[in-house]
């Protein structure tokens, strides 16, 4: 199950796998409506990764392995992502060579639930990245307070993660679209590789002709 107790999640009946690089998914294990964790390089993907450490500290540091995050939408393994050139949708086997953990609900989710999920990361192709969301994020951080802001339209990866999650019975204990891959890390108790693991190579991202890093 996904509850909540006084506001802060608690997951039941999912299940992790981790996947170093070089190790390959079958299709049999993706579900519609699971999501992994992995890694980006751009300027972005730095931003994100510093502003997780300072939200997370001492044994909790290890959550801010992850700094990317995508939904699978798909038995074959498609995604849809939020990355820098917009929401688009794409296929988990560009993250063959990369380090990356599958989050598989199992019976923390119905189909229905699983549906809903898939419909609103579907709703969300094409929209804009959330660049807007990052600067509140990162400004909540450093100074500490909890006031929000950003535009409609505009996703960031865990942000869109874990909006599609609120379509199953997951609360989360901080707004939604503000959610880091950290945060999704700790929710689900996702534990990252022994220290020195390589994060493989991580993918680039092409459109119109040109490249652009996650």
């Amino acid at each position: 199950m996904l509850i909540s107790t006084h506001g802060k999640p608690r997951v039941e009946g999912y299940t992790v796998r981790h996947f170093p690089p070089g190790i390959y998914a079958e299709q049999k294990d993706f579900e519609p409506g699971d999501f992994i964790l992995t890694h980006g390089k751009s300027f972005i993907s730095w931003a994100i990764r510093w502003g997780q450490k300072l939200r997370y500290h001492g044994n909790d540091k290890k959550y801010t392995w992850w700094n990317h995050a995508a939904m699978i939408v798909t038995k074959e393994g498609e995604l849809v992502e939020a990355l820098g050139v917009g929401v688009r949708r794409s296929h988990i086997s560009k993250y063959a060579k990369t380090d990356y953990h599958l989050i598989k609900l199992g019976s923390a989710a119905k189909d229905i639930d699983r549906d809903q999920v898939v419909g609103f990361a579907n709703w969300c192709l094409d929209e804009r990245y959330g660049f807007v969301t990052i600067i509140s994020i990162v400004m909540s951080l450093v100074i500490g307070g909890k006031f929000n802001f950003g535009f409609d339209g505009q996703q960031i990866c865990s942000g869109l993660v874990a909006r599609a999650l609120e379509r199953t019975w997951l609360i989360f204990d901080r707004t939604p679209s503000h959610v880091m891959p950290a945060d999704l890390a700790k929710y689900f108790n996702v534990q990252p590789p022994p220290p020195g693991s390589s994060r493989g190579i991580i993918p680039e991202v092409k459109e119109d002709g040109l490249k652009s890093e996650l």
